[in-house]
């Protein structure tokens, strides 16, 4: 790509990726480092400066033309330069050739297939999927994948949308709290209400059972906020293992 040039302080941007939105009947742009929008949004990359070839809002990055501040402020209601880029990075348009929003699509469509692969299993044999067999899946149901979301987004629609085709829950992790006994018994009566939360052992002494259970993480906040409730903070959730689930002959 040809070098670009701002007119004002006469920055020198090369590899640039540009990000559109259009506001208020104007368009804005930001320029950006390649390779690095997407990883923002996917919350890979958390340092602005690395994605940010310059911290400016642009009406035209190629012709180097600033926005000007007043319509900044009618826009995004501030003028702060960098705020807005991270309001057009988070909305904008992404501004790539063909080929390579193609290519962009084809590698989120692989991570997005590797995430649920990783995070899910066959329930009927408590086996984690191969990815290939996921991919084929989200053929089948003709996924399409959104440039402007992230991967984990994306990954949590596919799982909800898979379940209508295919056999496939997420791997279940293993949770473990300890608590006195008169707790215990109204915890584990509303554990046993939850869907998908399997208790696999309780032990008991003098004054405390200690219960080891099964649970789809996405219980996991409520939960915890159960236990301490029922606690009034006393106890606490110790994650055991984040997969449980048999692969070959191995267990996790």
């Amino acid at each position: 790509m040809s070098k670009i040039f701002t007119p004002t302080n006469q920055i020198r941007l090369t590899n640039v990726a540009i990000v559109r939105i259009k506001k208020t009947g104007k368009r804005f742009e930001i320029a950006c480092y390649r390779n690095k929008v997407v990883s923002w949004r996917n919350q890979v990359e958390k340092d602005i400066d690395e994605v940010l070839q310059t911290h400016t809002v642009f009406t035209n990055v190629s012709k180097g033309q600033v926005a000007k501040k007043e319509d900044l402020i009618k826009a995004f209601g501030t003028d702060n330069q960098t705020e807005i880029c991270k309001q057009i990075l988070a909305k904008g348009e992404l501004q790539i050739s063909d080929k390579e929003r193609q290519s962009q699509i084809e590698q989120m469509f692989k991570d997005i297939a590797t995430n649920v692969a990783d995070k899910c299993i066959n329930p009927d044999l408590n086996h984690p999927y191969p990815v290939t067999i996921i991919e084929k899946a989200m053929k089948d149901v003709h996924y399409s994948i959104k440039p402007n979301q992230s991967t984990k987004q994306q990954t949590l629609q596919v799982i909800k949308l898979l379940k209508d085709f295919m056999p496939i829950q997420r791997a279940k992790m293993r949770l473990k709290v300890s608590l006195g006994n008169k707790a215990a018994k109204k915890l584990k009566d509303k554990l046993l209400k939850m869907e998908d939360v399997e208790i696999e052992n309780e032990d008991r002494d003098e004054s405390t059972i200690t219960f080891l259970f099964l649970v789809d993480p996405g219980y996991f906040k409520e939960i915890d906020a159960l236990v301490k409730a029922e606690t009034k903070g006393s106890a606490f959730l110790e994650v055991i293992s984040y997969k449980e689930m048999v692969a070959a002959d191995e267990h996790f």
